[in-house]
């Protein structure tokens, strides 16, 4: 594991396809990229950004997104998403995110990751899905 420091970047890249729009997401009755699709996309460029630097048996989950969708995006056109690390307090991770697609920039903001032990997170899990 190296560690985790501010600076840290990544980045997804994704062409709009019919099942991340808004009409398929329900999110809207527009077929363009889904506002919940775009959020996905910041959310996995967060985790690439760290990941390398993760220790064996760790991940991140996310804790908060405060993001402007400021532009549409149709069917076909290619959106990369990046986030970068700006702060890291603790097991705290935050980021800033933006996403653009072809022709200009369609979101940005801020989110927050946290680092935690996997299996000891689904452990909790299963425990609170159990009657």
């Amino acid at each position: 594991m190296t560690e985790i420091e501010p600076g840290l970047t990544g980045e997804v890249v994704r062409v709009v396809s019919e099942d991340i729009t808004a009409h398929a997401m329900g999110s809207g009755g527009v077929k363009v990229l889904g506002t919940p699709a775009m959020l996905m996309l910041m959310e996995q460029a967060a985790l690439t950004a760290v990941e390398a630097a993760l220790g064996e048996g760790q991940t991140t989950v996310g804790t908060r997104l405060d993001v402007q969708h400021l532009a549409a995006t149709p069917i076909g056109m290619r959106v990369t998403a990046r986030a970068r690390l700006v702060a890291v307090d603790g097991r705290k991770l935050t980021y800033e995110v933006e996403a653009e697609d072809e022709r200009e920039p369609i979101g940005r903001g801020h989110h927050e990751r946290f680092v935690v032990d996997k299996a000891r997170f689904l452990e909790r899990v299963a425990d609170k899905a159990e009657p």
